[in-house]
């Protein structure tokens, strides 16, 4: 199996289930083995401690998915690292109970621990002023 078949559809429900409010499959991806960094769109944190807290405030934010695309731009393993380049499409509910749409620009970096793809860093970015102002409304 490929880098690519292996991890697009655990990103993929990753997101997915942390807009349904569920931080679980994210976490499972992290690695615990330092370094571990998150440069995430709203927050950021070093160290899986701080990342794991992130998580848990995060999967607060979100009150369900409606729709997701992962459109990869550029992906590529050697040996026991592997990365993601891609443009993640979102329709989630805000707390209100509206739809809002967004784009992010995220790299995700993968090490190989005991023959498992772990996230060992993430850095996500809005696309356009519309993900600035969709992240706004659901903290």
């Amino acid at each position: 199996m490929s880098f690519q078949d292996e991890v697009l559809p655990l990103l993929h429900r990753d997101i997915e289930s942390l807009h349904n409010g569920d931080a679980g499959p994210r976490k499972q991806m992290w690695s615990r083995t330092e370094p571990v960094v998150l440069f995430g769109a709203a927050m950021g944190g070093v160290g899986w401690t701080e990342v794991e807290q992130i998580f848990d405030t995060i999967e607060k934010w979100f009150h369900g998915s409606r729709s997701l695309d992962i459109e990869v731009v550029a992906a590529e393993s050697s040996g026991d690292l592997g990365y993601v380049c891609a443009i993640e499409r979102s329709e989630i509910v805000d707390p209100a109970g509206s739809p809002k749409t967004y784009a992010l620009r995220v790299t995700t970096v993968f090490r190989r621990e005991d023959g498992t793809w772990r996230i060992v860093h993430r850095h996500g970015s809005p696309l356009d002023e519309r993900a600035l102002d969709a992240l706004a409304s659901i903290r």
